[in-house]
């Protein structure tokens, strides 16, 4: 059986996470803002272009209306996807470590 999603719930968290944001200080979302790798950045411009959907930039000019629900939104999916990506990137990091730990002895 799936879990029933509060409607709600979902917008209550959703106003949390964008008054969090709102109220973050400016240096701290600079620092978080930074891949952690050059590889990291790509996999994240590759990311967020697949949720705003790619066009050639030879012959087009693109222009993306939205109103700031949908902004939030992108955001939050953004970030998320990003929390998830630098934890894959720690494991694969310490995982690579073990093996030249192993392969060492």
């Amino acid at each position: 059986m799936e879990p029933t999603i509060n409607p709600r719930t979902v917008q209550e968290n959703a106003e949390s996470l964008w008054n969090y944001l709102q109220n973050m200080d400016a240096e701290v979302v600079a620092r978080l803002s930074r891949p952690s790798s050059p590889a990291m950045a790509v996999v994240m411009e590759r990311h967020i272009g697949n949720l705003l959907g790619y066009l050639p930039a030879e012959g087009f000019e693109v222009s993306i209306t939205t109103n700031r629900e949908h902004l939030g939104r992108l955001l939050a999916s953004a970030m998320m996807s990003g929390y998830f990506l630098r934890g894959a990137e720690q494991r694969l990091e310490f995982e690579q470590s073990l093996q030249g730990t192993i392969q060492g002895e």
